[in-house]
């Protein structure tokens, strides 16, 4: 009977110690920015404003390039940061795609909402956490 991969690959070894230090050094890594929560909005936000432009026809902006050069920036060097931003992104983008198939006065109206709100997210990351 094959077992499944994991159980195949399990070794069982004599726990490493590691200094103080370097135990810490990955919690401290993983402690998250005080703008992580804005971010991740912001990234869901995009995420929106790329769907219901494109569903209604409006000019593109290239929102998708705005996500990537957020990601370049915020999170280039940090895969795990960077797959929480890409999820926001997505879940935006998938939660109108679930909702609105065609271009209605709802969807151009949910639009400017979210570009309203991805401007005072952007203005507020920048005036409160920027450099």
């Amino acid at each position: 009977m094959a077992l499944p991969l994991a159980a195949q690959t399990v070794k069982k070894t004599a726990p490493e110690t590691k200094a103080p230090l370097e135990q810490a050094a990955p919690a401290e890594a993983a402690k998250p920015a005080p703008y992580d929560g804005p971010l991740l909005r912001l990234a869901e936000v995009l995420g929106s404003i790329s769907y219901l432009r494109e569903l209604c026809g409006a000019p593109q902006e290239d929102w998708r390039r705005t996500m990537r050069q957020l990601l370049d920036s915020d999170a280039a060097n940090e895969p795990a940061r960077r797959e929480r931003l890409t999820a926001a992104y997505n879940r935006g983008y998938r939660s109108f795609a679930a909702v609105h198939s065609s271009c209605t006065l709802a969807a151009r109206n949910a639009e400017e909402r979210y570009r309203n709100e991805g401007a005072t997210l952007a203005t507020e990351i920048a005036s409160r956490f920027g450099n």
